[in-house]
């Protein structure tokens, strides 16, 4: 894995300057968004482990919360309007991680990893006493089988989600892994949709429509959401192979890839009708890097979006907002930061009766940016005016925005207060996908509405396909307030009216984006000299200590800490076995956390430079590995001192660390 940057240096110089401004539109943004939104936290007493893996609301307004550790507990005035002192009761336990959690018609219904469960108290002592099994499906015992729901649909059947398994890429091990099921009451199950990879999340548009979203990972570029209608083909091959089965709805064969990279997904699914788009993606530590609870926002009452979407991110412990709109008949549209700053990482939402939005959190085994072991919060709206962009839609000609309050005229009618960005992911069956194909965009002219609430930029040389990132600068409202969050990313599948105009300045872009990104990428930093992965033809002897590193489940390094001498020619082997993304990155001593925190600040530029900071602060580094790879590094050690060591794929570095501690003790000769 060793990637030459002859004539480079100047190139990645440029790129981390415009990374730099992408994270500077973003950072400080909890401070900014509490006063609009606060969190306030729900207490949770010392010897309640709450882990939360699902929320429902009683017919009595009384917080029902699941847990990993298979627990049900009932939460009394979870508002605390009456109580200082929340009360928890222990509804239910001994459940198998029950990661979802709903309440119809008197009794909870939740998945454990082998069944969906419905769950009863018939005798109303405040404690579960029947436990039905509604419908059961086949483990293989991978502990990647992870299983979600049940979602409700308006006519009382049931939708759950079925993980992937995991053996170095998804692997659909027992029948219907990969698969969205829908089960009625009685038990009967219909195989409804397949292609999910971990589809963690479920929920309702406010139509009706059914929406799941997903997690980075092989066959994944990004993480996304994507309506979901019986029948359809969403994305990992591995569920087709169930499609034979005489009671699949899906047309689709495994047999339509060919090879293990297919190009892009938009390109792929002209040739393979029966593959479902991404209605929006969220591009890869841009706007999140796990993505949860999908969540329509069904009242005035929590700001001025009522009929759009919240999604939960679990890695960075955020809640994302969607814009939705159909064109030619299918979903798309822009997402936008929302807020920011929870405990640890969220998992689940739901609505309370005071229009306020709970949030479920936990983060054991999976890394977040909040670092509490879990949370219950409690998001409310503080009924203060917000200056945002409250929509996006696409045009035959460009986008128009449209804003919560009328734009100062003058400001956004300044086609340079807005720059735009056009890029995508490769369809592929390795982990994730670097940014692809990424180039600017030409905005003419920007043309703002009499009532001032909305602005229509003519953009030339549209790209069907492509996530097209929007930043604004020096944009106010009338009253000179600054927008919260001058930022969006729109997924744009078609273009109104087909785009003609645009095809033949989108073909050139597109050519010169692909000769661009064989020459530019690279997942081994920017410095080379720092992944220096050939023995120094002077080490005769070869090296004086070999270290071994690898890792452990729960983001771990196999070894936390291990001593060289100072002054030692050292060979260091990184074995990545876990199923993500991971490097190595040794820091001057006491960097490693201020280097994870610059990773996560790369922004489009994180995997071309394999989430490795340019910086006098990273010692050595190896690549960013795919799972169960290896690489070799070799180094001469530092002086004496402890230098930290990380992985600084974005969320990691806070868990996943060590220290290389570098003694004076001296190296006899070899």
């Amino acid at each position: 894995m060793i990637i030459e940057m002859k004539g480079k240096a100047l190139f990645i110089h440029l790129l981390l300057c415009l990374a730099f401004h992408v994270s500077n539109a973003q950072s400080g943004d909890a401070a900014k968004e509490r006063r609009y939104y606060s969190i306030k936290n729900v207490p949770i007493p010392a010897d309640v482990m709450l882990e939360v893996g699902g929320l429902a609301f009683t017919e009595d307004d009384k917080l029902a919360v699941a847990t990993r550790r298979g627990e049900i507990w009932m939460i009394d005035d979870p508002y605390q309007n009456k109580l200082k002192n929340t009360k928890y009761t222990r509804f239910a336990s001994g459940l198998h991680e029950t990661l979802y959690l709903s309440y119809h018609k008197g009794s909870f219904y939740t998945t454990q990893r082998s069944e969906l469960t419905k769950i009863t108290d018939t005798d109303r002592d405040g404690k579960a006493d029947l436990f039905k099994t509604v419908y059961a499906w086949p483990l293989s015992g991978n502990y990647h089988e992870y299983s979600y729901g049940p979602l409700f649909l308006p006519n009382g059947d049931m939708l759950v989600n079925l993980n992937l398994s995991w053996e170095g890429k998804g692997k659909s091990l027992a029948k219907w892994r990969g698969w969205m099921l829908k089960v009625k009451e009685n038990g009967e199950m219909t195989p409804f949709a397949t292609g999910m990879r971990s589809p963690a999340g479920l929920g309702l548009h406010e139509s009706g429509d059914v929406f799941y979203s997903e997690n980075q990972g092989d066959w994944i570029g990004s993480g996304w959401i994507t309506h979901v209608k019986e029948g359809d083909f969403v994305g990992h091959p591995e569920g087709l192979k169930w499609s034979d089965e005489p009671n699949s709805p899906v047309k689709m064969k495994a047999t339509a890839f060919k090879t293990d990279s297919v190009g892009t997904m938009f390109d792929f699914a002209k040739e393979q009708k029966g593959l479902k788009l991404p209605a929006v993606w969220f591009p890869h530590t841009l706007m999140g890097i796990s993505t949860t609870a999908v969540l329509s926002i069904n009242s005035d009452a929590f700001g001025p979006f009522k009929g759009q979407l919240l999604v939960g991110d679990q890695g960075h412990s955020k809640i994302m907002r969607v814009f939705l709109e159909k064109v030619n008949g299918e979903y798309q549209g822009a997402c936008f930061p929302f807020r920011e700053g929870f405990s640890s990482g969220i998992l689940r939402m739901a609505w309370g009766s005071d229009n306020s939005l709970f949030v479920g959190m936990t983060s054991r085994g999976w890394a977040s940016t909040g670092g509490e072991l879990y949370g219950l919060q409690r998001l409310v709206w503080n009924k203060k005016p917000i200056f945002e962009i409250k929509a996006m839609r696409a045009l035959a000609d460009g986008f128009e925005l449209e804003f919560t309050q009328p734009v100062n005229k003058r400001l956004a009618s300044n086609p340079k207060a807005y720059q735009m960005t056009g890029f995508t992911y490769s369809y592929q069956k390795s982990y994730g996908s670097p940014i692809i194909n990424a180039l600017p965009y030409s905005i003419s002219s920007a043309e703002v509405t009499k009532d001032g609430r909305k602005v229509k930029l003519i953009v030339h040389g549209l790209r069907e396909g492509y996530i097209h990132e929007l930043m604004l600068k020096g944009i106010k409202s009338r009253t000179g307030t600054e927008l919260l969050h001058p930022l969006a990313y729109y997924t744009l599948n078609a273009i109104p009216g087909g785009g003609q105009a645009h095809q033949k300045h989108a073909q050139m872009m597109t050519q010169q984006a692909n000769a661009q990104q064989k020459d530019n990428n690279t997942p081994c930093g920017g410095e080379p000299s720092k992944n220096p992965t050939e023995q120094p033809a002077n080490w005769a002897g070869g090296p004086d200590i070999t270290i071994t590193i690898g890792t452990k489940p729960g983001l771990k390094f196999s070894i936390e800490d291990f001593e060289v001498p100072e002054g030692s020619k050292v060979k260091l082997v990184f074995d990545n076995t876990d199923d993500m993304l991971h490097n190595l990155v040794i820091t001057a001593k006491g960097k490693g956390d201020e280097i994870g925190k610059k990773a996560m600040e790369l922004g489009m530029d994180g995997p071309k430079l394999g989430y490795v900071p340019i910086s006098a602060d990273v010692l050595f580094n190896t690549c960013l590995l795919q799972p169960n790879s290896s690489q070799d590094i070799y180094f001469v050690a530092p002086k004496a001192g402890d230098y930290p060591y990380v992985c600084t794929f974005p969320g990691h570095y806070n868990i996943m660390k060590g220290i290389m501690k570098v003694s004076r003790k001296s190296i006899s000769s070899k």
